[in-house]
């Protein structure tokens, strides 16, 4: 544990990790034609390539986490980005659509796991009143991906071929391993493990399930818009195609602002910072309905989106950390699974709205009251617990 005027170095190794791992899940976006030609496949069935790595990290997390429990969390973390590069190098590899989904899915596995462990090596490395903030500096890493590593990859894809981004992401990879071995901390767990069942009780309980629940609706409003935010711009506000890329850049930039200063109320204050994250982004996703018509305000709406998106990542990771304490890393790493989960709901959601009729404005409504719906799961956990705690001050005896 370092001063609070410093930041460990170990949290900037998990920072590469986590920009490999964030420019790698959403790659496929902008190479979608040139897989598709090559492979000779549909835009639509390349997109799976996308849904497969939700689905590998949503089902691989908690798989990997308690098959790997008992190791130190060094250990773990340089086994699972090497299990990342290993799948990237298959992707780079590919030479049919099923071996590259077959690689998509292996690389997938690190995913949720390397999120959650990262998470709890973060918080261990600094002071309790700074651990949100330890986990947005990880988290970085993911913002700066969306920013630079999904656009730099693209462009090397359109450039010299949609395998030349995997054997960048596989480079990236072999940095993290060697930012680990040397960084970051052999960090063990106690003598005496926790024992799996208490383990699986602790992540079983209603806080814990409803802190899940949370993540997945507070987050989900996200991706209502964010899967559709090219046309709405283009179809909707009247941009230009080519002015998508660049509008999108303050997205990325948004997270970037949004990250940390997440981070830093939480650890002031961390319900309030849920909460208020929370309503922020909700407020920022109904925004969208009235600005849908003003090019200016459309580009500072996305910017927004971006900062409120990622200003609630660090408290919803925290807190579902808190609530399980006996089960801290198997907890963060289904909160990682919830946040994808949160991707795939939403683009539904989106994508019914739309095959309903009501077209593309309507994303923000809906958008706006996925994410009231976590807010209310928050405010009822949050209640519940606190009459819980009365209850339990009343039946102790005075003394």
């Amino acid at each position: 544990m370092v001063s609070a005027s410093r930041t460990p170095p170990a949290l900037y190794a998990l920072a590469v990790g986590a920009f490999g791992i964030g420019t790698t899940e959403f790659l496929p976006m902008g190479l979608l034609p040139q897989i598709a030609t090559d492979l000779q496949v549909s835009i639509a069935v390349a997109g799976l390539l996308i849904s497969g790595y939700a689905f590998g990290v949503f089902v691989g997390a908690p798989l990997i986490t308690l098959g790997t429990r008992r190791w130190s969390r060094k250990t773990v973390l340089l086994a699972l980005m090497a299990t990342f590069t290993l799948g990237n190098l298959l992707s780079a590899l590919a030479s049919d659509y099923t071996m590259l989904m077959a690689a998509r899915i292996v690389t997938s596995l690190a995913h949720g796991t390397f999120f959650g462990v990262g998470s709890v090596v973060a918080t261990s490395l600094v002071e309790r009143d700074r651990q949100a903030y330890a986990i947005a500096t990880m988290f970085n890493g993911l913002a700066l991906a969306t920013l630079l590593g999904v656009p730099a990859g693209a462009w090397l894809g359109l450039h010299f071929g949609w395998h030349a981004p995997f054997w960048a992401v596989s480079a990236i990879g072999v940095a993290a391993i060697a930012a680990l071995m040397w960084l970051a901390p052999d960090i063990r767990e106690d003598a005496k493990p926790v024992a799996l069942a208490t383990e699986l009780r602790a992540i079983a309980g209603a806080p814990v399930l409803l802190g899940l629940a949370t993540t997945v609706f507070g987050f989900a409003g996200v991706f209502v818009i964010y899967t559709y935010i090219a046309p709405m711009l283009t179809q909707v506000t009247g941009f230009a195609d080519s002015a998508v890329s660049p509008i999108l850049l303050t997205f990325g930039v948004g997270m970037l602002i949004g990250n940390p200063l997440g981070g830093r109320l939480a650890d002031r204050r961390l319900i309030p910072a849920l909460l208020g994250t929370l309503a922020a982004l909700a407020v920022v996703l109904g925004g969208f309905a009235l600005v849908l018509d003003n090019r200016v305000l459309m580009v500072l709406f996305t910017a927004l989106l971006g900062a409120a998106m990622f200003a609630t990542v660090a408290p919803l990771q925290l807190w579902v950390m808190q609530k399980a304490a006996a089960a801290p890393s198997l907890a963060s790493s289904l909160n990682i699974g919830a946040f994808n989960l949160a991707n795939a709901l939403g683009a539904w959601l989106g994508s019914e709205t739309i095959a309903r009729g009501f077209g593309l404005s309507a994303l923000p409504w809906v958008a706006a009251l996925v994410t009231v719906i976590g807010i209310a799961l928050a405010l009822f956990t949050v209640r519940s617990e606190r009459r819980r705690t009365v209850r339990s001050s009343l039946a102790c005896p005075q003394v």
